[in-house]
């Protein structure tokens, strides 16, 4: 009798760790299907598409168990469902730093999503360099039999921010977390030149758009008629649009 009660408990737990992992596949699925949807209507209504790549992750059974030793969390479902809020995450890279802000503030909006927490490391950059904009969200996920409200990690940056993240990663990898000094340095210098990139081609954005609206006045407003003082006017319009950008 108690081999078979063993065999029942053993199969109640696999079934419950299953389904405990199935919940954060399933709140991934959600915040994907936002994020399509939200890519997807602001194409159409503004013929301009802010999110280039989308990402998910689940972290692996072994990665969850070393932060429950590194952080003495609770070896519970319980413990580590409320203590680990980053099992689940998603990463959008964007072209601007605009975009980041616009497409958080878009997620955030959303009625069934609760905003837990934002850290924003491109205001504030980690001592190594890193930026990046994290929000923690509670996404519902709606089971057979139970509703549950799933932690998610969303981690929105640029593609110069992925880039440097991706190379310090790589880095830390490969000399197992001990990296000199010297490239430590390095790195954070790479971090600052990212950002500079990312600075020039925001502006560099802002003007082609400026341009594109006056060129737009222009095909709208000149005629055949117009004299050349109306044209001379206009260039003049533009080239007080480029200097307020510098």
């Amino acid at each position: 009798m108690t081999y078979l009660m063993e065999q029942q408990n053993m199969k109640e737990l696999r079934v419950e760790l299953t389904r405990f992992m199935m919940a954060y596949k399933f709140a991934l699925d959600e915040i994907g299907t936002k994020v399509r949807i939200l890519r997807e209507e602001f194409k159409l209504i503004h013929e301009y598409n802010p999110i280039e790549h989308v990402t998910t992750r689940i972290k692996s059974p072994e990665s969850i168990l070393i932060k429950m030793r590194k952080k003495n969390i609770p070896t519970t479902l319980d413990g580590i469902r409320e203590n680990m809020k980053d099992i689940a995450g998603i990463r959008i890279t964007c072209c601007f730093v605009s975009d980041i802000y616009i497409i958080s503030e878009m997620i955030q909006a959303q009625s069934d999503i609760e905003v837990i927490e934002v850290k924003d490391y491109i205001q504030q950059p980690k001592p190594n360099g890193y930026q990046s904009l994290h929000v923690i969200l509670k996404i519902p996920v709606f089971m057979s039999d139970r509703e549950e409200h799933v932690y998610v990690e969303m981690q929105i940056r640029t593609i110069a921010m992925d880039f440097w993240a991706s190379l310090e990663h790589k880095i830390y990898y490969k000399y197992n977390k001990q990296v000199p000094e010297r490239l430590t340095n390095e790195l954070r210098e790479a971090a600052f030149t990212a950002a500079e990139l990312d600075r020039k081609m925001e502006r560099l954005n802002k003007e082609i758009n400026i341009l594109k609206e006056i060129e737009d006045d222009e095909k709208d407003n000149l005629s055949i008629e117009d004299t050349v003082s109306t044209k001379m006017l206009i260039q003049m319009m533009k080239k007080i649009a480029i200097d307020r950008l510098r």
